[in-house]
């Protein structure tokens, strides 16, 4: 699939920095994407890949002979293998003229973002790569895509099982693999535990006293499990927003799975029948547009928050539109969308300029003064803030 949108983006990124690390888990089509961006090179292209025995060999051996003469564009894969090769990165990116741009591709762990940031402070830019977008499955293939996740090789699988194959096989290694490769040393069957225990969370405020109780084990454990899965980018922890008004607000975290293909598959669903029956399918419908809506505005981490007061009155994601413009977005599973008693008390509370209620309806429409509806289908065209 082309994602052209990520191949631009990536592309104007090399042009103002030094090195780009383009970040997300296994099979999310990091490599794909460095192809693609390759392929749209003018100049010579070297791609080192270091699970690769060769030239994981070269770079072990003297790093700075391996790289220090390549010019144009140098790709390096599954770079948290070498995490100590950022330093290396540093001195072949200062050189005067620059000879080369760097593309790193590798899964987020607490060394690798530790010491690149350390090491290139000012150089480098972080890439999040998540799952294909409605803008690249087309949005007549919403439910599809809100079933599978966007993981290419669950959207591309012939059926439903296979894709759902796929998944399963994809936490397995995940938990087996990946993880320890990254540092993590909490055994495969208890991360598989408390990642099911996740998704029955999925959508809801953290509460690491509860966790605790029911997994057996301490606050600061769970805390380090919830942390060790949003570091290898497959659970968002949505921080709340403090807003200076005089209401009780929730302050800890709302917790999703980031895929909801891999969501489903720790709850056991398979098919849209058994999705649109389960407890979960609301929350697992606001966790999919919440992803969509992040990735369509291009909002870093520190940019998407939710706001709740202990009176109930919330709002699914607040974003900040230039100055002290703000807009809230609500997420409704509904083909009848209305306003609310909480929609007008956070417009007023948080002085918002205007709430904006994605529905699962086929049209966009306005609501009040300020509240417009907008389609779900419709959001690449119609979610303007």
């Amino acid at each position: 699939m082309p994602r052209a949108h990520h191949v631009r983006t990536v592309r104007q990124r090399l042009r103002q920095f030094s090195v780009v690390a383009v970040l997300g888990p296994r099979q999310i089509g990091k490599t794909t994407l460095a192809t693609l961006v390759a392929g749209a090179h003018a100049g010579p292209v070297h791609r080192l890949d270091l699970e690769h025995p060769a030239d994981l060999g070269r770079l072990l051996e003297d790093p700075i002979l391996a790289l220090g003469d390549l010019r144009g564009l140098v790709i390096i894969d599954e770079v948290q293998r070498r995490p100590d090769l950022f330093p290396v990165l540093r001195v072949l990116a200062d050189r005067t003229p620059r000879r080369a741009r760097f593309l790193v591709l590798g899964s987020a762990s607490p060394d690798l973002i530790r010491q690149s940031s350390e090491s290139l402070a000012g150089r480098i830019h972080y890439y999040q790569l998540g799952g294909l977008g409605l803008n690249e499955v087309g949005a007549g293939r919403l439910n599809r895509r809100w079933l599978r996740g966007g993981f290419p090789p669950a959207w591309l699988a012939p059926t439903h099982a296979a894709a759902f194959l796929w998944l399963e096989s994809f936490i397995r290694t995940f938990l087996e693999r990946d993880m320890p490769t990254l540092g993590v040393r909490v055994p495969a069957p208890a991360l598989r535990r408390f990642w099911t225990m996740l998704a029955h969370w999925h959508g809801q405020t953290w509460n690491s006293t509860e966790f605790a109780r029911s997994f057996g084990v301490s606050d600061t454990t769970v805390r380090r499990y919830l942390d060790l899965l949003t570091g290898a980018l497959v659970v968002r922890q949505l921080q709340p927003s403090h807003a200076n008004v005089s209401k009780r607000q929730v302050k800890a975290p709302k917790i999703y799975l980031r895929d909801t293909g891999v969501l489903h598959a720790l709850l056991g669903v398979a098919d849209m029948r058994a999705l649109e029956s389960h407890p979960k399918s609301g929350a697992s419908w606001e966790g999919f547009l919440l992803e969509t809506i992040i990735d369509r505005l291009g909002l870093a981490e520190e940019q998407a928050h939710f706001w709740a007061a202990h009176t109930g009155a919330e709002i699914d994601l607040v974003v900040a539109r230039g100055g002290r413009r703000r807009i809230g977005i609500e997420i409704k599973r509904t083909t009848a969308p209305r306003v609310t008693r909480s929609m007008r008390s956070v417009l007023t509370d948080l002085e918002l300029s205007e709430v904006v209620l994605v529905h699962a309806g086929p049209e966009s429409y306005r609501l009040d003064d300020r509240v417009r509806a907008v389609a779900a289908a419709r959001l690449e065209t119609d979610l303007r803030l």
